[in-house]
């Protein structure tokens, strides 16, 4: 028997429009939403699509096929995706600031991760809110 972590329900659209800023979103993995939430065993998050929603003005990071919500407010990490600050997180398996990456020796840390991305040290789908590699999160050098 084989495991994936991509595959959650084979049976959801890969986009889903968010019920509160009426946007289409890239689907998320249902255990990155577990992994990011405070008290998973607390809250109802049923088998379903999920969708991870990067507007920095909504207020929902998460929402489902049935239009259930998951706000900032009932995550363990600040969401990089959805924040202007120069100190948010851009890549949760090493702790990288987006600050840093703009440092100028930030294609240190960018090589870094690149490397131990190769290597199956990260731990993007479920660190990275978005479910995927934080590469892209990084500033074009």
């Amino acid at each position: 028997m084989s495991t994936s972590c991509s595959c959650v329900n084979n049976h959801s659209p890969d986009k889903h429009v968010c019920p509160v800023n009426g946007r289409v979103y890239a689907s998320v993995n249902r255990s990155t939403v577990l992994h990011q939430i405070k008290t998973p065993w607390q809250q109802q998050v049923p088998e379903q699509g999920y969708y991870f929603c990067t507007d920095p003005d909504c207020a929902v990071v998460y929402f489902g096929e049935d239009d259930h919500v998951v706000t900032c407010d009932e995550l363990r990490t600040p969401i990089g995706q959805k924040s202007r600050a120069l100190d948010r997180p851009i890549c949760y398996c090493f702790d990288i600031r987006a600050n840093y990456a703009l440092a100028k020796n930030a294609g240190i840390a960018r090589q870094f991760v690149i490397d131990h991305t190769r290597d199956g040290s990260c731990a993007c789908a479920i660190r990275n809110p978005s479910g995927r590699c934080c590469l892209k999160e990084f500033p074009d050098q």
